[in-house]
This record gives C-alpha cells, structure tokens and sequence, in this order.
C-alpha cells in the first residue's frame, strides 16, 4: 500500500511539472520586444572571485582583456589562494595597464564563500577610487567565474538591456568550453543550454528570470539598494548566492532579463562523484533558499511569485521524485513474481508505454532546443542524446540527498570544484 501511494505521488508530482514545463516551452518560443531608452557611456566592471585557479585564470583575463569594447576593466578577487593565482593576475595587470587590478584577501577573512568574496571586490572598487566620477546607474558589474570565458560580443549583446533604467541584472547564457571531452561534458552543456534557452527564456515574460553564478550582469545602482544595514555587501553568504541575489533583485522592483546572444563558457566537470559533490552544494544553496519565501509573498508580483515558488520548491520535487525509479522496480519484480505464480503475464506489453510516455517526453523537446544550437550536431543525434540527458538526471537524486545530509549535519563549508 505505501509503494503504492509513493508511486502514484511521485507520478502526480511529474505530471504536474511536465505540464508546467511545457508551459514554459510554449513561452520561451515567444518573442519580447525590449524597452530601449536614451544609450549611455558604461563601465564594465568583470569580477572573478579566484581560490586557486592558477590553472584556469589566465585564459579567462586573456579572454576579457581581449574584449572589443571601450571602457572596462577585471578585478580579481584573490581569496587567499596558496598557488599562482596571484602571480598570474598582477602578469595581466602588467601586460594591460588598468585593465586588471588584484584584490588580494588573506585568512582568517578570506575563505568565507563566493559571496563575501564578491562584497569584498564590491567594496575595494569604491574605496580605491576606482569608481569616482561615474553614476552607479551607469557601472554595470559581471561576475565571471575564473574559468569563464566570455563570448567577445558580449558587452555589445549586454549592453542595450541596460538601456531599460529598471533593468537591475542581465543573465547571459552558459555553455561548456570542453563540452567534446566525453559524453558527461556534453551533458553538462546540455542541461546548461535547455536552462537558458527554455526556462530562462520563458521567465522573461512572466517576470522571474534568475541570475546564475557566472555570466551575471548587474547595475551596481541595483545592486546599492541590497546593501544590508551592515553595509557588508548585496551578496548573501548562501551556497547559492546568485539564486539568492536573483529574487532580492526582483523583490526589490528591478527587472531581470537573460540575452539569449551571448554566452560564458565554463569548464565541465569530467569526473561523476565531483560532479554530484557541485551539484549537493547546489542543492543545499536551495534549500537554505527557502527563507525567501515570505519575501516573495508579500513583494514579488503574483505571477512571477508562482514561477519563484516552483522553482523554491525544486528541491522537494526532486527528493520525492527520486522515490520512483524505486517504487517502480518494486512495482515490476512484484508483477514478475505474480506473473510466474499465476502462469500468464498479468500486464500488457503497451504497459511500457506509460513509463517512457512520462519520462521522455520532454526528451524531444530537449532535443529540438539544443540541435539549434549545435547545429552539428544533426537532430537525430540530439534526439538519442536526450534520452541520454533523462537518465544524466539522475545524478541530482544522488545530489540531493547528500545535500540534504549535508544541512541537517550542519555542515555549511563552501564546497569549491577543482578545476583541471
């Protein structure tokens, strides 16, 4: 009786997402004329919170530096590294005068996160100066991770949202630089392009769109107005900070968008177990999440308040979802012993059908998204890929669970992917 209620919940539960998903498809096709306003002169403020990434860095400042745009400038935020991370960043300031600056954080300050790692650079760009003369309407902050490497057109694609003077952050896609490594690095890019493309889209209408840890592009007037009465910084010390900075952003009144032209590529994980070690930081970053609900409820517009709350509500979605496969497999052995007692199969053959109906449905639409933007990789191969993509799902059930431990052992350690 109880395999059989968890396996009709869970059942339930992705009936109801996939049909809210789909509504999601349906919207990320639809196309969304920007509000444009006078064009301004900005500053471009990249900030790359760096704990020994001497093996990544300096791609990533060659590829800033490198950028066709006018006024800009990289700030490393160096949070105590022990290898050449800083090394490699005053080379760049050398090699391109102000262009690169190095903040350089030293223990015990240092290592307390991502998030007050970037407070630190918010608040060095104001009292070095930097920063004098220019309104904070008018200094737009990125923050790249120290493997990102930024499409070249970025500021072009970027910059014309800004135009909008209630746009308070601008998401750009997120792609895999070795995404030809091995089919787990194809995955990745995967999951990260149907992200982009079909729920960052869609949440552009209803008002919800998120900012993800790389790529995110912020008015620093925005960003002003989340200071906490600490004057600590507008980043929170979650595991998720940019999830968290998203919602405050649009609690707050700013209107969040997501380019769909450019993109930050990043490095994929090869290896499994760290990949479900980054994605039970994730999850616990979600969880920890769930105290932005009431502010969600009393200052966030209905519309995108629901798509936030789903999106909140992630976490238990995927824990009772994990209960499935399970309940499944039970499910079929007690059939296969009913079957061999009774002597006839005591289900229909279609019976298959059900299971593959609700599990891989998505799958073609999954398929349809990414084969226009790998466009060599032919829809076909897209298709078998995305059933691929289902089952790579799994490892957020793994994640999750271990996210979950990981919270109600109280441990809150900031769980950093090494880079290879």
């Amino acid at each position: 009786m109880i395999t059989e209620l968890l396996l009709w919940s869970a059942i339930a539960i992705i009936v109801m997402a996939g049909c809210y998903n789909a509504t999601l498809f349906v919207l990320s096709r639809r196309r969304i004329r920007r509000a444009h306003g006078p064009r301004r002169q900005r500053l471009y403020v990249f900030l790359l919170a760096c704990l020994n990434e001497e093996r990544v860095l300096a791609e990533s400042l060659a590829r800033i530096t490198g950028l066709p745009a006018g006024n800009f400038m990289a700030l490393v935020i160096d949070d105590a590294s022990d290898d050449g991370t800083a090394e490699i960043a005053r080379a760049a300031a050398r090699a391109t005068p102000g262009r690169v600056q190095l903040l350089q954080r030293h223990l015990p300050d240092a290592r307390r996160g991502k998030g007050a790692a970037l407070n630190a650079g918010i608040r060095h760009l104001r009292s070095s100066g930097l920063l004098d003369g220019y309104d904070p309407h008018d200094v737009i902050v990125c923050v790249v991770d120290a493997d990102g490497r930024l499409d070249p057109h970025v500021v072009q694609a970027v910059d014309p949202y800004f135009d909008n003077p209630r746009t308070g952050g601008t998401q750009i896609g997120v792609r895999m630089y070795n995404r030809d490594k091995g089919l787990l690095a194809r995955l990745q890019d995967m999951e990260f392009v149907i992200y982009g493309d079909i729920f960052q889209s869609a949440r552009r209408y209803i008002g919800s769109v998120g900012m993800g840890g790389n790529g995110q592009f912020m008015r620093l007037a925005a960003l002003d107005t989340l200071m906490g009465a600490d004057g600590g910084g507008p980043w929170s010390d979650s595991l998720t900070e940019d999830l968290d900075l998203g919602v405050r952003l649009i609690a707050g009144g700013w209107t969040n968008q997501h380019c769909t032209t450019a993109a930050v590529s990043q490095q994929a994980v090869l290896d499994v177990r760290r990949l479900v070690r980054q994605r039970s930081r994730w999850f616990q970053g979600h969880l920890q999440s769930a105290g932005l609900v009431p502010l969600i409820l009393r200052e966030v517009p209905t519309r995108a308040a629901v798509d936030l709350l789903y999106h909140l509500s992630s976490p238990v979605l995927i824990l009772l979802t994990s209960l499935l496969p399970l309940s499944f497999l039970v499910a079929l052995t007690g059939t296969a012993i009913g079957s061999v007692q009774a002597g006839r199969p005591l289900i229909s053959p279609l019976w298959v059908l059900g299971p593959y109906v609700l599990s891989f449905t998505a799958a073609y639409a999954y398929a349809f998204v990414y084969s226009r933007r790998e466009r060599g990789l032919g829809l076909l191969r897209a298709v078998l890929l995305s059933h691929v993509f289902v089952f790579y799902g799994y490892i957020w059930f793994a994640a999750g669970w271990w996210g979950l431990w990981r919270m109600l052992t109280g441990k809150q350690t900031w769980l950093k992917t090494a880079r290879t």
